[in-house]
């Protein structure tokens, strides 16, 4: 586990700023089980323990430190037996719609262990844990379990529980419920011996705490550590097409004109992203210019990358195999001269990749779910 491991002047200090945000719920509600939003609590943990912030991928780990991987979810406590959501599947009814639930289950089930083992692939994780926090009546509690892949084999349906909307099932070690109508997967937390517990003191009037001079100061001399980075996303397919095509992009590999690499990708930049996001990337589209970057991987591991291609439509490492070999073979496991297609890509449940800027010649890059990409399309194209 992680928690116990960390010293006191640590665990002291998360608690403190986890008491801090939580002092703040009647911004949000009048209960006096104190609120923690999901988002909040995950730049808590990073913030204190120097781990790697992974809330901009679509995976199943929310921070890596060294080798762990750690999914962070906050609940209310209730019995301590609360089912919560693991996972969301919504791109993917196809495969399960209409089928018996005995089928649902072990599809589920499977498409559940590809997205942990994505996960382990990206970030390069040795093992991995839930980290949680459940908030009780005046204090929150910190737990931890193993992260644990479902063991297929012992797959057994509960039909007691198990409705036209639900299907209930175990595993031998832990209970799940799949909401068909939601095509959402829930997992059971036993959350009986905590590693810790602690009060929160919940702020009458939040407001006046927030409005007072002091505070603006200190927000104000704090801004840079909530400095925010710009990013865009981008799509692994045609945005024009909305297909992987058979001869560039993920498939450049396949084009003709010379021999080429078996891992030679590059990943398209629509033309649009040039206009709307001027002086985004180290490209001039007016001389061409194109001046080479750093490209941090979600692994840590850093690559060099260039814009390549007429018009800037593309970017790719160099040496321009690098980038291929991790994404279609480490990522994706595509086999060697087989095209990637968007099925590929919708059973990874990721269609488009979230580019940050950090400085103007280093960029890292994280993967989004399905669908990311289109919706940044709508929201930032001009007409």
């Amino acid at each position: 586990m992680f928690y116990d491991n960390q010293n006191n002047l640590k665990r002291q200090e998360y608690i403190r700023t986890l008491q801090a945000v939580g002092s703040l719920s009647n911004l949000f509600s009048d209960s006096n089980i104190p609120n923690l939003y999901y988002r909040a609590a995950e730049n808590v943990f990073c913030r204190t323990f120097d781990a790697r912030n992974l809330s901009r991928s679509d995976i199943t780990f929310d921070a890596i430190e060294n080798s762990l991987g750690i999914a962070l979810k906050t609940f209310q406590h209730r019995n301590g037996k609360c089912v919560e959501k693991i996972a969301e599947f919504n791109n993917l009814l196809e495969k399960f719609e209409g089928r018996p639930d005995e089928e649902i289950m072990l599809i589920i089930s499977e498409l559940r262990n590809d997205r942990i083992q994505l996960a382990l692939n990206m970030t390069g994780a040795e093992s991995m844990i839930y980290h949680l926090i459940t908030r009780k009546n005046g204090s929150f509690e910190i737990h931890e379990e193993e992260l644990e892949f479902i063991n297929i084999p012992k797959l057994k349906l509960d039909k007691k529980q198990t409705t036209k909307k639900t299907i209930w099932f175990t595993d031998g070690r832990h209970e799940y419920k799949f909401s068909k109508s939601k095509s959402t997967l829930y997992k059971r937390f036993i959350t009986a011996n905590p590693l810790d517990t602690f009060t929160v003191d919940i702020l009458e009037d939040p407001f006046s705490i927030l409005l007072n001079e002091e505070a603006n100061s200190l927000c104000l001399s704090n801004q840079s550590y909530h400095e925010s980075y710009p990013s865009v996303i981008l799509p692994l397919y045609s945005a024009k097409t909305g297909r992987v095509e058979e001869k560039s992009g993920l498939n450049q590999w396949n084009a003709g004109g010379r021999d080429r690499h078996k891992n030679e990708v590059y990943i398209p930049i629509p033309s649009w992203i040039h206009k709307e996001f001027k002086g985004f990337f180290p490209y001039d589209p007016h001389t061409g210019d194109k001046k080479p970057f750093t490209l941090l991987l979600p692994n840590n591991v850093e690559l060099q990358a260039k814009i390549c291609q007429g018009n800037g439509k593309g970017f790719m490492s160099k040496p321009n195999k690098a980038l291929g070999k991790w994404l279609l073979r480490h990522i994706l496991k595509i086999p060697l001269n087989t095209l990637v297609t968007k099925t590929h890509l919708e059973d990874a449940g990721i269609d488009s990749v979230v580019v940050t800027k950090l400085e103007d010649y280093k960029f890292q890059i994280d993967f989004a779910e399905t669908g990311t990409y289109q919706e940044f399309e709508e929201n930032n194209k001009k007409k």
